[in-house]
């Protein structure tokens, strides 16, 4: 019975842990549609509506080379990390309110999660990291 329970416990903390929660990079590519109206990632992305999403994590919000960002976004004081990017793509204009960013945001986790896949797959130059 101990021995059964441990089994559970550990069952358990590994569906839970964060690794878990790991995206699958197609399926973000498919949720990327909904941002690659306003967004562009790879090789030859340009800034459009919104920003280039190269090489996001890690980068302070407001800094990609040629956007015009709001003052907002600009003074946010953000660094993208994985968890302040799922706060924001849960709810931009409440993360950083006065963003320039209409989008309503997602509001699935596992499409975040996805996603978050999917945007970890593109150095700062637009080249692919090896999935």
């Amino acid at each position: 019975m101990i021995v059964r329970s441990l089994l559970a416990t550990v069952f358990l903390a590994v569906a839970l842990s964060p690794a878990a929660a790991a995206g699958d990079v197609k399926a973000g590519e498919r949720v990327f549609l909904k941002c690659r109206a306003c967004h562009q990632v790879g090789e030859n992305a340009k800034n459009v509506v919104g920003p280039v999403l190269n090489g996001l994590f890690g980068r302070p919000a407001g800094s990609a080379p040629g956007y015009s960002y709001s003052k907002a976004n600009k003074e946010s004081g953000l660094v993208w990390d994985e968890a302040t990017f799922r706060e924001y793509i849960a709810d931009p204009r409440a993360r950083i309110p006065g963003t320039k960013m209409v989008f309503a945001g997602l509001k699935k986790e596992q499409e975040i999660d996805d996603l978050v896949a999917y945007l970890k797959t593109f150095r700062a130059d637009g080249t692919r990291v090896a999935e």
